[in-house]
């Protein structure tokens, strides 16, 4: 358990439950295992360390490479039969096209000795993707361990909740785990852990501190958020490397990195140039949008009504929900800014990063700006999702969430002063950090 924890970090009781459920290695575990929560919560990677350190016979398989039943039945089956080291174990790939096959063919290969006496796993990736497959899918797996009279313990990882699996007509209920999504603290303590050997773990700690401040509003995702630490570190710690700045000169070293963190503001997520492009970028000290790659949205061409989406999805993403009723409505009553501002707002929204927002308020911003009438039809929401993607809208959660999907807005303000050029619109009057 100690080696897990180093490896593992603030995901204890996660661990701690799944061990429980898996007991002894001879031991009949739970049947099925139902994992959920948002992405890059540590889903797979907890459940992937734990089954290596603990040696046990797995398979693990992602639904979305495996789009169809007999791709997923297959690489199960073919996967497993590598753990087969008997005279019996099938010599070519196994084919298999329904659950029927899938249950004999099953037991035969778990009819190895080094199968036969332990828990057989196989986990499920992106297992909201069942829903797609056949009827019947859902609950073999659920069920499983009845079907083969065999020691199987099937593990789904999914993003969605259990009840937007459960069949109409019923069905085995697995155990059911949620991972929470990172606090800033574990997320602190995580990428902290990540520090180059040659500078200090304090040092990079404050680094990190400095990082989630600015990014932790627009962006929870650990990949995403260790993919920018490693791309900006070598600015934060450029003035120590030139002797202007020591370790503890933690004024002159934000001083250093924020306008950088400004403009890698604009590109969360988008991954539009390489890392070598955007170090190039730092080192020349230009403006992001002169660098080829990132002017690519420069050249899409989008639907009248698009370009009115994407102006509303921005003013929504940086501007404060409450002064809405301030831009868009009429007759709203003189309203002074002072009353408006708050201590936690004298900061640039700009600088904070675009927020994320609720449909409901991107079409209540889209009907006050285009002059005319603008009817909820399918093709305004299939726009809505053109421009996600197009990666100039981030969807936020999943559509099957019970609050629904919330969006936010990824271009920068010279990107979006050019779209709404071409319809005439002054959106500069509409911000709020320009008022």
């Amino acid at each position: 358990m100690s080696h897990l924890e180093n490896v593992v970090l603030c995901r204890e009781s996660q661990v701690s439950t799944l061990q429980s459920l898996f007991g002894e290695r001879h031991h009949f575990s739970f049947p099925s295992i139902f994992i959920y929560g948002h992405t890059a919560s540590g889903k797979t990677y907890v459940t992937q360390t734990l089954l290596k350190t603990l040696e046990l016979p797995h398979v693990f398989v992602n639904c979305v490479e495996c789009f169809t039943l007999k791709l997923l039945l297959e690489q199960i089956l073919n996967k497993l039969n590598h753990f087969n080291s008997s005279e019996d174990a099938f010599s070519t790939e196994i084919n298999c096209e329904t659950l029927n096959d899938f249950v004999r063919l099953f037991k035969q290969v778990t009819e190895a000795e080094n199968l036969k006496d332990q828990t057989v796993y196989i986990v499920l990736d992106k297992a909201e993707y069942l829903r797609d497959m056949e009827a019947n899918i859902l609950p073999g797996f659920l069920r499983l361990q009845e079907l083969t009279n065999r020691n199987v313990t099937v593990i789904f990882l999914s993003e969605i909740i259990w009840e937007k699996f459960r069949p109409n007509t019923g069905c085995f209920e697995p155990f059911v785990l949620y991972f929470p999504d990172y606090s800033i603290g574990n997320l602190q303590k995580i990428l902290s852990h990540d520090h180059p050997p040659e500078y200090s773990s304090d040092f990079y700690a404050a680094y990190i501190n400095i990082l989630l401040g600015v990014f932790y509003t627009v962006c929870r995702d650990l990949k995403e958020l260790r993919h920018l630490a490693v791309l900006n570190f070598p600015k934060y710690c450029e003035p120590v490397v030139k002797g202007e700045a020591s370790e503890r000169d933690t004024r002159k070293l934000w001083r250093n990195i924020e306008p950088h963190l400004k403009k890698a503001m604009q590109t969360v997520y988008l991954r539009e140039i390489s890392s070598s492009q955007w170090e190039k970028l730092q080192k020349e000290d230009t403006d992001p949008g002169q660098l080829k790659g990132l002017s690519a949205h420069t050249h899409v061409e989008l639907p009248y009504y698009s370009k009115f989406i994407l102006i509303a999805a921005y003013l929504a993403s940086y501007n404060p929900a409450r002064t809405d009723k301030r831009f868009f409505l009429k007759h709203h009553g003189k309203i002074k800014k002072t009353n408006f501002l708050k201590k936690h707002e004298k900061t640039s929204n700009h600088l904070l990063g675009p927020k994320s927002f609720p449909l409901d308020r991107l079409l209540a911003i889209l009907y006050s700006i285009v002059d005319s009438r603008v009817a909820p039809t399918a093709n305004i929401f299939s726009q809505i999702t053109s421009l996600v993607t197009l990666q100039l809208l981030t969807q936020v959660g999943h559509d099957d969430q019970l609050d629904g999907p919330k969006y936010r807005c990824t271009v920068s303000l010279d990107f979006i002063r050019a779209v709404a050029r071409t319809v005439n619109f002054d959106i500069i009057k509409y911000l709020y950090d320009f008022l």
